[in-house]
C-alpha cells in the first residue's frame, strides 16, 4: 500500500511555489519613512475633521493620549520619518525613535505635573493637560519626589531626548547655545556703534589688522542678522561690533603704550629704504571699498555617502582575523566622504605586522576593490581598516567656508583641504607649513586641489594683503585667474619667464630682509604691526605665494636653476612672507629631488601607480591604494604619519564666478610688474655655474695646461697632486671660461687660451 508523502514546506519558503522576496535594508527604511509621513498627514487632517469617520476616531484617541500636546503626535511621526531617511539602516533609526519618545513623554509630563494628584486622572479623561501619557510619568514623579523634584527629572529627560534624537554630545549642545548668545550680543553691539564716523572706522580697521582677527567668530550668523535687520542693497561686512570688546580695547592701549615708549628712541628714516624695489609699489592702487567674495557665489552642499552594511562588514573583519588566530575587539566606525574606517583593538600579544600582512585576505573577504590598514591610528591604541564607500560624497567648497572651523581660524593663509575619514573639516595654515608639495598621477585631483587652494586664499585676503605669482606651463589650467588684482604678473606659461620670476623673488626676499633688519623686526607679522602703529604713511608688506602647476616641465629644461632657486626660497623665504606651492604629475627623484624634499616637509600625495612613487612623495607606501577623484594623503610637518582626506571639489563655473566678482571690484586697471619676468643678470648663483671661481689652484691649473698644450684630469692630478674630483672641477671651470675645449672621449682636451686676452700666453698657444 503506497503512501503519499506530504512535502514538508520549508520555513522560509512561500506558498504557490513563489521564491523568497528579498528587500534591501535601505528600501525597507524608505518604505517605513513614507508610511510615517502619510500617517502624520492623515492625523493632521483628522484634527480638522477632514479624514472621515476613521479620522474622527483617530482624533479622539490621540486627544485622550496627548491632551493639549495633540500636535506632538504628527510632529513626532515626521521627525522619526526624517531621521529614518537620514540613517544608514533601520537599527540606527531606533535610537532616534527612543529619543523622540522620551521627548514626547517629558513634554507631556511637564504639561500635567502642575495639577494636584487627586485631579490628574480627571484632567486626563477630559483630554486636557498632558493626556494619559503625561499622567503616567507625572503622577509617578509627584508621588515619589514631589513636584519640584519631578520638574528636575523631566528637564533632564528632555535634554537626554535631544542628545539621542539629534546625535550630539552635551558639550556640543552647550557650545551651540553659547555661540548663539555671543551672536546676539554682537548684534546689539553693532546697533550701538552704527553711528560712528568714518575716521573711527578707519582707525578701528587698522587695529583689526594689527590684532588677531577676532571678528571671524560668529561671522556668518552675524552677517545674516545684519542683512535681515538693515535690509541694505550692499551689505557692509564691518567689524565695529567686535572692536568695542574689552580685548580689542586692551590691544589698542598696548599699541599706544608701545608707540609712546618707542617715541623716545631715534626714529628710523624709512625714506632711505628702497621700498620701490619691493612688491609694495603694486599695492599703491587704492581699493578702499574692497569686499571679500561671499560663499553664496558657490553652488551645492555636501552629499551623503553610502557605506553599505556596517554591522555585516564589522562581523566579516572580526571573523576573518579570527580564522587566522587573531582575536580583536571591534571599536567605533567612522563614515567619511570616501571611505568608512572600522577600528579594532587586538588582543594582548598580537603583533601589528600580523594584521597588516592580512590586507589582501581582508580585501577578499569584504569584496573590496581597495583596502588600506592604518596601524596604529595616530593618538589612539586602535588599528584602522579603511573600506571604500559604495557611493562617494562630494565635499563642496561652500560648506567648508560656512563651517565653524573656518570662521574660528587664526590666520588668513588657511588652506582648505577637505574632510577626513570621520567627516571632520580639515584646514592647514600655509604660514606654518611654510611651503607645500602636491604630487599624483594624471586625473587624480591635483589641479582641483590647486584651484581650491587659490580660491580659498582669495576668500580670505584682499589684494593689499596677498599677491600671487602663478606658473602654468600647461597654459590652460590657471589662465582663468588672469586680470584679478591679486596677481603681480600675468599667469606665466613660458619656462624662461618662470626662471626669471624665481630670480626676482629671491631678490625681493633679500630686499625684504634688509628692510626688516633696519626696523629690527624678526618676521613680516611684526613688521606690518610696526608699520600700522608707527609709520601709517607706509604700506604693509603683502604675502607673496608662488604656485607652480607642473614642476616637471621646468625641471626638464632648467633643472639645476629651478632646484637651486626653490631650495633657497624654501630655506629663507618664510620669515618675509613668501611661500611656495609646487605641483607635479611625475613624482620621480629627478623632479622631487632630495634637496627639495628636505626643505618642503608638508606634502600632499594623490593616487599614484606604484609604491615607489608613493615613497618618493611621502617617504612611505599608501598613495597607490587611494581611490582618485580627490582622495589624498596629507603629510604635515608636525606629524610623521599622513592623514587621509577627501579633497574639496570646486567646478570651473564656480572659479569663474569668484574671478568675475574680483574683477568687478577693480577701480582701475591692474598694473603688473614687468620686471618679474624680464631676463636679467643676477648676482645670485642659482645653478652653481655663474662663472664663480672658488678654487685657489685655478691659476696654477691654467698655467699647467698652457705649458703642456693639452688638458686632462690625469694631467692635473699628477702635476698639482689633487684628487680626481677637484681636477675634473678645475677642467669644468676652464671649459666655462673658454680656455679648454669639451671632452673628446679618451683624448686630451684642446687648449684655446685665456678669455679676453687675460694672459700673454694665449697668443702663443693660438699661434701654435
Amino acid at each position: 500500500m503506497s503512501r503519499k508523502r506530504r512535502k514538508r514546506r520549508s520555513y522560509n519558503s512561500l506558498p504557490f511555489g513563489l521564491s523568497q522576496i528579498e528587500i534591501d535594508d535601505w528600501i525597507k527604511k524608505d518604505v517605513i519613512a513614507i508610511f510615517l509621513f502619510v500617517l502624520a498627514l492623515i492625523s493632521i487632517l483628522s484634527f480638522a475633521d477632514l479624514a472621515g469617520e476613521l479620522g474622527k476616531k483617530l482624533s479622539e484617541i490621540i486627544k485622550i493620549l496627548f491632551g493639549w500636546g495633540i500636535i506632538l503626535f504628527p510632529f513626532a511621526l515626521i521627525l522619526w520619518g526624517w531621521k529614518m531617511l537620514k540613517a544608514e539602516n533601520i537599527f540606527e533609526s531606533r535610537i532616534s525613535m527612543l529619543g523622540i519618545v522620551t521627548m514626547i513623554f517629558s513634554t507631556l509630563s511637564f504639561m500635567h505635573i502642575f495639577y494636584e494628584p487627586a485631579v490628574m486622572l480627571e484632567v486626563a479623561k477630559s483630554g486636557t493637560g498632558g493626556g494619559f501619557l503625561g499622567l503616567i510619568l507625572a503622577w509617578i514623579l509627584v508621588s515619589l519626589i514631589g513636584k519640584w523634584g519631578g520638574l528636575i527629572i523631566i528637564f533632564a529627560l528632555f535634554i537626554i531626548s535631544l542628545l539621542l534624537t539629534f546625535d550630539v554630545s552635551f558639550m556640543d549642545l552647550l557650545s551651540k547655545i553659547k555661540f548663539a548668545r555671543k551672536t546676539n550680543r554682537l548684534s546689539l553691539d553693532r546697533k550701538n556703534t552704527e553711528d560712528n564716523n568714518d575716521k573711527n572706522e578707519e582707525s578701528a580697521l587698522k587695529i583689526n589688522i594689527v590684532g588677531k582677527n577676532k571678528e571671524k567668530k560668529g561671522g556668518l550668523l552675524f552677517s545674516i542678522a545684519n542683512k535681515i535687520k538693515k535690509n541694505k542693497k550692499e551689505p557692509r561686512f564691518s567689524v565695529k561690533a567686535i572692536e568695542k570688546n574689552s580685548d580689542i580695547n586692551k590691544e589698542t592701549e598696548d599699541s599706544e603704550s608701545f608707540k609712546n615708549s618707542e617715541s623716545d628712541k631715534d626714529d628710523i628714516n624709512l625714506e632711505e629704504l628702497d621700498f620701490e624695489d619691493t612688491a609694495i609699489k603694486n599695492n599703491k592702487q587704492r581699493m578702499k571699498n574692497w569686499k571679500n567674495p561671499s560663499p553664496n557665489l558657490l553652488n551645492g552642499r555636501d552629499s551623503n555617502p553610502t557605506s553599505g552594511d556596517i554591522k555585516a562588514n564589522s562581523n566579516i573583519i572580526k571573523r576573518t582575523l579570527s580564522d587566522f588566530g587573531i582575536e580583536v575587539t571591534m571599536g567605533e566606525v567612522n563614515v567619511g566622504p570616501t571611505v568608512t574606517q572600522y577600528t579594532l583593538k587586538p588582543s594582548i600579544g598580537i603583533k601589528l605586522s600580523r594584521i597588516t600582512s592580512l590586507q589582501n585576505d581582508l580585501a577578499l573577504s569584504l569584496a573590496a576593490r581597495s583596502l588600506r590598514i592604518e596601524a596604529p591610528i595616530p593618538g589612539k591604541s586602535l588599528v584602522g581598516i579603511e573600506l571604500p564607500n559604495q557611493s562617494i560624497a562630494i565635499v563642496r567648497m561652500k560648506n567648508m567656508l560656512n563651517s565653524a572651523e573656518f570662521y574660528n581660524r587664526k590666520s588668513n593663509l588657511n588652506i582648505i583641504l577637505g574632510r577626513d575619514v570621520a567627516g571632520n573639516a580639515i584646514f592647514a595654515d600655509l604660514d606654518k607649513m611654510p611651503h607645500l608639495m602636491i604630487a599624483g598621477s594624471t586625473g587624480s585631483g591635483k589641479t582641483v586641489c590647486i584651484n581650491t587652494l587659490i580660491t580659498g586664499l582669495l576668500f580670505q585676503n584682499s589684494p593689499k594683503k596677498l599677491k600671487l605669482i602663478l606658473v602654468d606651463p600647461k597654459r590652460v589650467e590657471l589662465s582663468s585667474y588672469n586680470n584679478i588684482p591679486h596677481l603681480l604678473t600675468p599667469v606665466i606659461t613660458d619656462p624662461e619667464k618662470a626662471i626669471n620670476s624665481l630670480k626676482w623673488t629671491i631678490s625681493e626676499m633679500e630686499n625684504r630682509y634688509e628692510i626688516l633688519s633696519h626696523l629690527g623686526c624678526r618676521n613680516i607679522e611684526s613688521y606690518n604691526q610696526t608699520i600700522q602703529t608707527k609709520y601709517k604713511q607706509k604700506e604693509i608688506l603683502p604675502y607673496i605665494i608662488i604656485v607652480i602647476d607642473e614642476l616637471a616641465d621646468l625641471m626638464s629644461t632648467h633643472g639645476r636653476e629651478v632646484e637651486a632657486a626653490i631650495v633657497r626660497l624654501a630655506q629663507m623665504a618664510r620669515a618675509v612672507g613668501i611661500h611656495l606651492v609646487l605641483s607635479t604629475q611625475r613624482p620621480s627623484v629627478e623632479v622631487i629631488t632630495g634637496l627639495i624634499k628636505a626643505n618642503i616637509t608638508a606634502r600632499i600625495a594623490f593616487q599614484v601607480a606604484s609604491q615607489i612613487d608613493s615613497r618618493t612623495i611621502i617617504d612611505m607606501s599608501g598613495a597607490e591604494k587611494l581611490l582618485g577623484n580627490g582622495d589624498m594623503l596629507y603629510l604635515s610637518n608636525d606629524s610623521n604619519k599622513p592623514k587621509r582626506i577627501q579633497g574639496v571639489f570646486i567646478s570651473e563655473e564656480e572659479v569663474e564666478m569668484v574671478v568675475k566678482f574680483l574683477k568687478e571690484q577693480k577701480e582701475e586697471k591692474v598694473e603688473y610688474n614687468e620686471e618679474i619676468t624680464e631676463a636679467k643678470k643676477s648676482s645670485i648663483d642659482l645653478a652653481g655655474n655663474d662663472n664663480i671661481i672658488d678654487d685657489d689652484m685655478y691659476d696654477e691649473a691654467i698655467e699647467t695646461v698652457m705649458n703642456a698644450e693639452k688638458a686632462s684630469a690625469s694631467l692635473l692630478q699628477r702635476r698639482l697632486r689633487v684628487g680626481y674630483a677637484r681636477a675634473a672641477r678645475l677642467l669644468d671651470l676652464m671649459e666655462e671660461q673658454g680656455i679648454v675645449g669639451p671632452a673628446n672621449g679618451a683624448k686630451p682636451r684642446e687648449v684655446y687660451g685665456m678669455r679676453d686676452g687675460g694672459d700673454n700666453k694665449e697668443g702663443e698657444v693660438e699661434e701654435q
